[in-house]
């Protein structure tokens, strides 16, 4: 039961990445019919964003070490330390969290750029197309990444607070030898809130509801003298947060490097297809379905019996769910189809 519950939690925490980017990607799918290669990109700057929030507030200067006193000793001591003492090493300590306050506004505009400056010349366009300019798209941003911060992973710590693993077994009433990362469960409810956040924002919102029907609608929209252009480039934008928030708070789990972004599109993509193109709750439901699938794949035990499986398992049931249904799990008719 220990292992089944770890499992569950793998799944959840790895599928809320995967449902992160893989909502961004069907909102702007769904409202633009864009095919956004370039999505992953957006999580990776948002992962870097944290990067760099965290070398501004380590800035340091050399100081005496008083603690060495035969000998003249400097160390490297940071300006928020010097200037704030421990309120300042907190705030170091604090930093990943904090990005979420320098990344909203720096994804934001990031996405309207990208959509202004490139992709609302490829709305006419076909998906190949699309998918080609996006992608190189993509490179270019990964290499401006690995020119300014190197291609080595940068490890990011968590607030001590919450460095260390959960006593889930007890909260369970399982076994007391049951734990799990603070900081994942954190990343999990952080996605499903976040989730939920854009969600209540397209079903509750007159913005939100404008969008949908522009989304079922376009032509019929834009003849009752409502921009929908204007709203769309502002939910490009919003999924560009997304992917960049999705990005940040995952820096804790595994180091950013320039090619992170590369590697969780290729499987969120899957997701969406998955999931259905254009709809949204598809791509959540697949996330999360296809993280817990990853996840017992990875168990030894099945391994064992079908090697190799935990590397497959994701893009074959893909092949299985497009075979029985092309549209996805939860896709909407006429979507991708000729």
């Amino acid at each position: 039961m220990d292992a089944l519950v770890l499992q569950i939690l793998n799944g959840l925490d790895k599928g809320g990445a995967y449902a992160l980017i893989a909502l961004g990607l069907t909102l702007a799918f769904g409202t633009l019919g864009i095919v956004n290669f370039a999505h992953g990109a957006l999580f990776m700057l948002g992962a870097f964003c944290a990067v760099s929030l965290q070398r501004i507030l380590t800035i340091s200067q050399k100081v005496r070490d008083e603690s060495i006193t035969f000998f003249e000793a400097y160390k490297e001591v940071p300006y928020l330390e010097l200037w704030l003492g421990d309120t300042g090493t907190k705030i170091i300590e604090w930093s990943v969290p904090l990005s979420i306050l320098m990344a909203i506004p720096i994804m934001v505009l990031i996405g309207i750029a990208m959509e202004r400056g490139l992709i609302r010349f490829f709305y006419k366009r076909t998906h190949a197309e699309q998918i080609l300019v996006t992608f190189g798209l993509a490179i270019v941003l990964q290499e401006i990444v690995k020119s300014l911060f190197g291609a080595n992973p940068i490890p990011q710590s968590a607030p001590e607070i919450v460095s260390g693993s959960a006593n889930v077994g007890a909260f369970l009433g399982l076994s007391d030898t049951l734990v799990y990362p603070y900081w994942r469960l954190i990343y999990f409810t952080f996605a499903v809130a976040v989730i939920g956040g854009v969600f209540a924002f397209l079903q509750y919102t007159t913005y939100g509801m404008v969008v949908r029907a522009g989304m079922a609608d376009r032509d019929t929209v834009g003849l009752l003298g409502i921009n929908i252009q204007r709203r769309f480039t502002i939910v490009f934008a919003l999924a560009a947060v997304v992917a960049g928030l999705a990005g940040v708070m995952y820096t804790p789990v595994v180091p950013p490097d320039y090619h992170m972004g590369m590697d969780f599109l290729v499987l969120s993509f899957v997701v969406v297809v998955v999931g259905g193109m254009g709809s949204l709750p598809g791509a959540v439901a697949a996330g999360f379905l296809l993280g817990i699938l990853e996840s017992f794949s990875s168990m030894n035990e099945i391994k064992q019996i079908f090697p190799g499986i935990d590397q497959i398992i994701i893009y074959l049931i893909a092949v299985v769910v497009i075979l029985v249904r092309p549209r996805g799990l939860m896709g909407r008719k006429g979507v991708m189809e000729s």
